[in-house]
């Protein structure tokens, strides 16, 4: 067991490390929230330093043992538990000077056949990241046709949708879709060809099944909220995305709560007071992996880091954040 785990550590690479902790400036010390565990790289970047405590959460089962790790070797400094992250406020107390999020699929989840989120896996359908009600298997073989198309189209923002599920439903009538290579070789027979694309074809389709088996958004947006309620004034809510569906949540949730939210014209003096003010000014500022780290490890090519500063206004529940995404949200407790 111990020679497996750690050669998990060994085979995640974190993305944008070390721009996440010069944000997080854990030479100061402080208490800390790593909202995806998985390989423990954020975590013990940050108890590296000394007088820093991390609280951990991961849904995924297979990171506990090295989460047990961390606790032989930090002591009190570190606390696990295997948890979704949208259930942070029932999992831990206190508040903390930074919370961070690494949204993307682990090297240790990819790398793992028997999990079927690679396009080469031979096993059956699963894709669950785990604490999942529900597997890949079930979403492709007995979803309606519009329902699959409507989870392909937004969650994967796949423009050739109709068409993925027009075959697939032609073959599962056949012979029920097992695996995950299967899968991918209807797609990419489905999809026209575009040599201009880097990507593989099945990429998006992909993408969409694995958000709706793991309720992505609805965690997304859970975790934002609760995230803010644990964060000390000037605290840092740090979020890697990797694809546009999460980065406009996190970008809408950032702008429209910041205190330069009604702030039409730079002439024009901030109103402090208007609507609900959970951020200090947000300058809407993307930070992208350097050309170097993508050489190391091309799966960071799409990540994108956005951080906001916590205001010193009591929480106040953000509705339209809900309600801006509810048909997505909605959408995703269709199949439960």
């Amino acid at each position: 067991m111990r020679t497996t785990h750690t050669l998990m550590e060994k085979k995640h690479f974190p993305v944008m490390l070390e721009e996440v902790l010069n944000i997080c400036s854990p030479h100061r010390g402080g208490n800390y929230l790593d909202c995806t565990f998985g390989g423990g790289s954020y975590t013990k970047g940050i108890l590296n330093f000394p007088d820093t405590n991390v609280i951990a959460l991961d849904r995924d089962k297979s990171v506990i043992e090295i989460a047990k790790d961390f606790k032989k070797k930090f002591k009190s400094r570190f606390e696990f538990f295997h948890s979704k992250f949208s259930d942070i406020n029932k999992v831990t107390k206190g508040k903390f000077d930074a919370v961070i999020f690494d949204l993307g699929i682990s090297s240790i989840q990819l790398d793992d056949m028997k999990r079927s989120f690679s396009f080469k896996s031979t096993y059956k359908l699963d894709m669950s990241m785990g604490l999942s009600k529900i597997n890949a298997y079930d979403v492709i073989n007995f979803s309606k046709s519009e329902d699959l198309k409507k989870i392909i189209k937004i969650f994967g923002e796949e423009k050739e949708a109709s068409k993925i599920v027009k075959n697939i439903i032609g073959k599962r009538d056949n012979k029920k879709i097992e695996t995950a290579d299967e899968l991918a070789k209807i797609i990419e027979y489905s999809k026209k060809k575009n040599f201009k694309k880097k990507i593989n074809p099945s990429t998006q389709t992909f993408q969409a099944i694995r958000i709706f088996v793991n309720k992505e958004i609805s965690e997304l947006i859970n975790g934002l909220i609760n995230a803010t309620k644990v964060l000390k004034p000037g605290g840092k809510l740090i979020l890697v995305s990797f694809h546009s569906l999460e980065d406009k949540i996190i970008k809408f949730y950032f702008k429209h709560y910041s205190i330069n939210k009604s702030k039409q014209n730079k002439y024009l003096p901030i109103q402090k007071e208007k609507g609900i003010y959970l951020f200090d000014f947000y300058r809407n500022k993307i930070l992208k992996p350097s050309e170097n780290e993508i050489s190391l490890n091309p799966r960071s090519r799409s990540a994108k880091l956005r951080v906001a500063v916590r205001s010193e206004k009591n929480f106040e529940e953000p509705f339209d954040l809900r309600k801006k995404f509810k048909m997505i949200t909605d959408m995703e407790k269709k199949i439960d």
